[in-house]
């Protein structure tokens, strides 16, 4: 096949389960931004081909003349195979992502050139490169304004995608968690967008026919002016849309009680930890454990439901205290609870706290998973570490609890549709835990 120097192709691979086999779905639910946003960056004059591995096969046959992958958490092994392929091909590869952005030096084995960090300001730059010969190998720019146009949506309308698209308000955070690698790629900045932007990007949504979307940004309501004046700008649209912020929100009911008004059904919160050691550990001080159960039923009280995401594995954590993060879930009635072993992914800080502890027991990065233990917890050994983040999931998703979260709630007599959809989506991840598969956004 004669290769098109026009045509790029980018792909968001699916990653490997446990047992090295590729993670497949009938549908995709949560869509990525990046490759949408990465086609409307691209100069006029190409085609742009997306994949979404995870609901599709990669063609390897294109005849597209340029191939960029991304590369997020442990489907970065996936995204070096996938590189390695098409480099076999000739084709010329460019590697982009947070994993990338983390390791750029491995990165570049596999790869013509990396994209570290943010794209607004390289992508164009490294196409035209790329088309006049003179391709670099790293890109890189530190944003200092947020900005882009509306993402070529249209690109991915026809995929098996579920019934909202991705929009984003801000980027970056400034919280500062050691394990984080948004910490480690932006260090405590955060950049909003313009507000007329974010707002146009959601009308875009609604003219494909989408009645709502997920508000993409690592802690949208950290600027309370920015988040107000948000709030009221999405209520004209008559949206519904889901988020994500910091469990503090709780702490400001005024502003929970407009961003419930204006649309917001479901907020996912990174609780990490029951434990105030294991908090501390994680440079994330801040947060009050003691203090959740009553900022779950406020956030609830305003019609909001939750999805957590929790780490096992941190300094204060115990056996006893992992099953009693099982009763935490069931009894605050949380939808959609996830969890991950913490795992020292290198570029992080807190990879280096556990190097300089000679704490890394497996140093094979491309094994990593975030669920079989790859350093040596403080109170428990590796594989104590991983048969209790096992026994966590198997109990959380058990059928007593499922219903305990979902049906037989309060929320299923006020929202029934989105109730019997998290009930569902609980009764999918069971099945996957009993595979011994870990659960994935879907």
């Amino acid at each position: 096949m004669k290769e098109n120097r026009y045509k790029i192709l980018l792909i968001q691979p699916t990653p490997y389960d446990q047992h090295g086999i590729l993670v497949k779905k009938k549908k995709l639910y949560f869509v990525g931004l990046a490759l949408p946003l990465l086609a409307a960056l691209t100069p006029e004059g190409y085609e742009v081909e997306i994949c979404y591995e995870t609901i599709e096969d990669v063609p390897f046959d294109t005849d597209a003349g340029l191939i960029g992958i991304s590369s997020m958490g442990h489907a970065v092994m996936r995204t070096i195979d996938i590189a390695k392929e098409f480099k076999k091909r000739n084709k010329t590869v460019i590697l982009g992502g947070y994993m990338v952005s983390l390791m750029p030096q491995e990165a570049q084995k596999y790869c013509d050139a990396v994209m570290i960090g943010d794209s607004e300001e390289t992508w164009a730059e490294m196409v035209r490169d790329y088309a006049e010969g003179n391709l670099k190998k790293v890109y890189r720019k530190k944003l200092t304004k947020l900005t882009y146009p509306i993402p070529k949506y249209e690109l991915i309308l026809s995929k098996k995608i579920g019934n909202f698209l991705p929009v984003q308000a801000g980027r970056g955070c400034p919280k500062t968690c050691s394990f984080c690698s948004i910490y480690c790629l932006y260090h405590g900045q955060y950049l909003k967008r313009e507000i007329p932007e974010v707002i146009r990007d959601i009308r875009r949504v609604r003219e494909l026919g989408f009645k709502q979307f997920l508000l993409l940004d690592d802690n949208i309501f950290s600027d309370r002016d920015y988040a107000i004046e948000l709030c009221a700008e999405i209520k004209k649209l008559k949206m519904y849309w889901m988020t994500q912020c910091s469990i503090d929100i709780a702490k400001d009911e005024e502003l929970l009680q407009m961003i419930a008004s204006s649309g917001c059904y479901m907020m996912s919160f990174g609780l990490e930890s029951i434990n105030r050691e294991s908090l501390v550990g994680m440079h994330k001080a801040w947060a009050d454990p003691d203090s959740y159960a009553g900022q779950i039923k406020i956030i609830r009280k305003h019609g909001i439901d939750i999805s957590t995401e929790m780490v096992v594995g941190a300094e204060g954590d115990t056996l006893s205290s992992i099953r009693k993060t099982a009763s935490f879930v069931a009894d605050n009635h949380i939808a959609v609870p996830r969890f991950y072993i913490l795992t020292p992914i290198p570029g992080t800080e807190y990879y280096d706290e556990m190097k300089k502890q000679n704490r890394i027991y497996n140093t094979d990065m491309y094994s990593y998973n975030a669920c079989e233990a790859v350093h040596v917890p403080k109170n428990m050994t590796p594989e104590e570490l991983t048969k209790a983040y096992w026994d966590l999931y198997n109990e959380v998703y058990s059928i007593k609890s499922i219903l305990k979260r979902t049906l037989f709630t309060t929320a299923f007599l006020k929202r029934p549709y989105n109730v019997m959809f998290y009930f569902f989506v609980n009764l999918f991840y069971r099945s996957q835990i009993k595979k011994g598969i870990v659960p994935n956004i879907i």
